[in-house]
Protein backbone atom coordinates (compact mmCIF):
# COMPACT_ATOMS: atom_id res chain seq x y z
CA UNK A 1 0.00 0.00 0.00
CA UNK A 2 1.58 3.27 -1.06
CA UNK A 3 0.73 6.01 2.02
CA UNK A 4 0.91 9.43 1.65
CA UNK A 5 1.09 11.59 5.24
CA UNK A 6 0.45 15.09 5.22
CA UNK A 7 0.67 17.14 8.57
CA UNK A 8 -1.67 19.96 8.72
CA UNK A 9 -1.02 23.31 7.58
CA UNK A 10 0.21 25.97 10.57
CA UNK A 11 -2.44 26.59 13.32
CA UNK A 12 -3.60 29.55 14.42
CA UNK A 13 -1.68 29.60 17.97
CA UNK A 14 1.35 31.82 19.79
CA UNK A 15 4.36 30.72 19.73
CA UNK A 16 5.72 28.38 22.41
CA UNK A 17 1.85 26.93 23.61
CA UNK A 18 1.67 23.81 24.07
CA UNK A 19 -0.74 22.02 22.21
CA UNK A 20 -2.21 18.26 21.15
CA UNK A 21 -5.50 18.14 20.93
CA UNK A 22 -6.82 20.54 21.38
CA UNK A 23 -9.01 22.03 18.41
CA UNK A 24 -7.17 24.92 16.84
CA UNK A 25 -7.93 26.68 13.51
CA UNK A 26 -5.72 27.41 10.46
CA UNK A 27 -3.53 30.48 10.42
CA UNK A 28 -3.64 33.10 8.16
CA UNK A 29 -1.91 31.54 5.48
CA UNK A 30 -4.08 27.96 4.93
CA UNK A 31 -4.76 29.15 1.50
CA UNK A 32 -1.50 29.08 0.06
CA UNK A 33 -0.24 26.26 2.00
CA UNK A 34 -3.51 24.16 0.61
CA UNK A 35 -2.36 25.52 -2.74
CA UNK A 36 1.11 23.95 -2.44
CA UNK A 37 -0.06 21.04 -0.71
CA UNK A 38 -2.72 20.38 -3.53
CA UNK A 39 0.40 21.04 -6.11
CA UNK A 40 2.69 18.43 -4.84
CA UNK A 41 -0.10 16.10 -4.20
CA UNK A 42 -1.38 15.52 -7.69
CA UNK A 43 -4.48 14.13 -9.06
CA UNK A 44 -5.20 11.06 -7.12
CA UNK A 45 -7.10 8.17 -8.90
CA UNK A 46 -10.87 6.83 -7.60
CA UNK A 47 -8.75 3.82 -5.93
CA UNK A 48 -7.04 6.50 -3.58
CA UNK A 49 -8.82 6.45 0.26
CA UNK A 50 -8.71 9.96 2.48
CA UNK A 51 -7.90 9.51 6.05
CA UNK A 52 -8.12 12.58 8.40
CA UNK A 53 -7.93 13.59 12.17
CA UNK A 54 -11.43 15.30 12.96
CA UNK A 55 -9.80 18.16 14.66
CA UNK A 56 -9.97 21.38 12.54
CA UNK A 57 -6.66 22.11 11.80
CA UNK A 58 -6.42 18.62 9.44
CA UNK A 59 -10.34 18.68 8.42
CA UNK A 60 -10.11 21.80 7.07
CA UNK A 61 -7.22 20.62 5.08
CA UNK A 62 -8.78 16.93 4.50
CA UNK A 63 -11.86 18.75 3.21
CA UNK A 64 -9.71 20.67 0.48
CA UNK A 65 -8.40 17.62 -0.82
CA UNK A 66 -11.18 15.04 -1.04
CA UNK A 67 -15.23 15.43 -0.37
CA UNK A 68 -15.20 11.51 1.16
CA UNK A 69 -13.23 11.58 4.00
CA UNK A 70 -13.15 9.12 6.86
CA UNK A 71 -12.55 10.96 10.18
CA UNK A 72 -10.99 8.61 12.44
CA UNK A 73 -10.07 9.94 16.34
CA UNK A 74 -7.51 7.36 16.09
CA UNK A 75 -5.06 10.29 14.00
CA UNK A 76 -5.21 13.24 16.62
CA UNK A 77 -2.29 14.58 18.03
CA UNK A 78 -1.30 13.34 21.33
CA UNK A 79 -3.34 14.51 24.19
CA UNK A 80 -1.62 16.68 26.35
CA UNK A 81 -4.03 17.06 28.98
CA UNK A 82 -3.31 19.60 31.88
CA UNK A 83 -0.77 21.25 29.43
CA UNK A 84 -3.13 21.25 26.88
CA UNK A 85 -2.73 25.29 25.94
CA UNK A 86 -0.52 26.45 28.60
CA UNK A 87 3.10 28.03 27.73
CA UNK A 88 5.81 25.61 27.87
CA UNK A 89 7.55 28.41 30.07
CA UNK A 90 4.74 27.98 32.76
CA UNK A 91 4.76 24.64 32.89
CA UNK A 92 6.00 22.72 35.71
CA UNK A 93 9.85 22.18 35.40
CA UNK A 94 9.72 19.20 37.65
CA UNK A 95 6.85 17.49 35.87
CA UNK A 96 8.77 18.70 32.41
CA UNK A 97 11.57 16.80 33.62
CA UNK A 98 9.69 13.75 34.45
CA UNK A 99 7.82 13.29 30.98
CA UNK A 100 11.11 14.51 29.35
CA UNK A 101 13.17 12.02 30.60
CA UNK A 102 11.08 9.12 29.50
CA UNK A 103 8.11 10.81 27.23
CA UNK A 104 7.27 7.50 25.18
CA UNK A 105 5.89 5.92 28.14
CA UNK A 106 4.96 8.70 30.85
CA UNK A 107 1.96 9.77 30.50
CA UNK A 108 0.90 14.22 30.95
CA UNK A 109 -1.58 14.62 34.08
CA UNK A 110 -5.12 14.17 32.53
CA UNK A 111 -3.38 12.99 29.09
CA UNK A 112 -1.79 10.43 27.29
CA UNK A 113 1.67 9.05 27.04
CA UNK A 114 3.52 8.50 23.53
CA UNK A 115 2.79 5.05 23.78
CA UNK A 116 -0.53 5.42 23.95
CA UNK A 117 -0.68 7.31 21.00
CA UNK A 118 1.60 4.78 19.15
CA UNK A 119 -0.58 1.98 20.05
CA UNK A 120 -3.70 3.88 18.97
CA UNK A 121 -2.05 4.82 15.41
CA UNK A 122 -0.65 1.22 14.96
CA UNK A 123 -4.54 -0.22 15.57
CA UNK A 124 -5.49 2.27 12.95
CA UNK A 125 -2.79 1.21 10.65
CA UNK A 126 -3.67 -2.18 11.22
CA UNK A 127 -7.16 -2.09 10.22
CA UNK A 128 -6.43 -0.28 7.44
CA UNK A 129 -4.10 -2.62 6.24
CA UNK A 130 -6.18 -5.33 6.11
CA UNK A 131 -8.64 -3.72 4.07
CA UNK A 132 -6.19 -3.91 1.07
CA UNK A 133 -6.15 -0.42 -0.02
CA UNK A 134 -3.78 0.17 -2.68
CA UNK A 135 -3.21 4.21 -1.70
CA UNK A 136 -4.57 6.52 1.24
CA UNK A 137 -3.94 10.04 2.04
CA UNK A 138 -3.45 10.38 5.48
CA UNK A 139 -4.43 14.27 6.90
CA UNK A 140 -2.88 14.04 10.67
CA UNK A 141 -0.10 15.10 13.08
CA UNK A 142 3.48 15.48 13.50
CA UNK A 143 2.95 12.90 16.50
CA UNK A 144 0.73 10.66 15.00
CA UNK A 145 3.13 10.42 11.55
CA UNK A 146 6.17 10.31 13.82
CA UNK A 147 4.77 7.28 15.59
CA UNK A 148 3.63 5.49 12.31
CA UNK A 149 6.79 5.96 10.26
CA UNK A 150 8.79 4.48 13.80
CA UNK A 151 6.81 1.31 13.26
CA UNK A 152 6.87 1.02 9.78
CA UNK A 153 10.79 1.30 9.69
CA UNK A 154 10.90 -0.88 12.85
CA UNK A 155 13.08 1.86 14.69
CA UNK A 156 12.26 2.98 18.37
CA UNK A 157 10.14 5.59 19.40
CA UNK A 158 12.75 7.11 21.77
CA UNK A 159 14.43 8.15 17.85
CA UNK A 160 11.07 9.13 16.38
CA UNK A 161 11.78 12.96 16.76
CA UNK A 162 14.86 12.74 14.12
CA UNK A 163 12.33 12.70 11.68
CA UNK A 164 11.73 16.45 11.23
CA UNK A 165 8.28 17.87 9.97
CA UNK A 166 6.97 20.86 8.56
CA UNK A 167 3.54 22.21 8.82
CA UNK A 168 1.83 21.04 5.25
CA UNK A 169 4.73 18.59 4.84
CA UNK A 170 3.94 15.54 2.41
CA UNK A 171 5.45 12.32 3.35
CA UNK A 172 4.95 9.36 0.74
CA UNK A 173 5.89 5.59 2.08
CA UNK A 174 5.19 2.08 0.88
CA UNK A 175 3.91 -0.19 3.26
Amino acid sequence: MEIIFIRHTTPKIDKGVCYGQADLDVSSTFKDETTKILMQLGKQNSETVYFSSPLKRCKKLAEKISKTIIFDDRLKELDFGDWELKKWKDIDKNEMNVWMNDFVNIAVTNGESYMDLHSRTIQFLSEITKKNYKKAVIVTHAGVIRSLYSHIKNSPLEKSFDLKLEYGQLLKITY
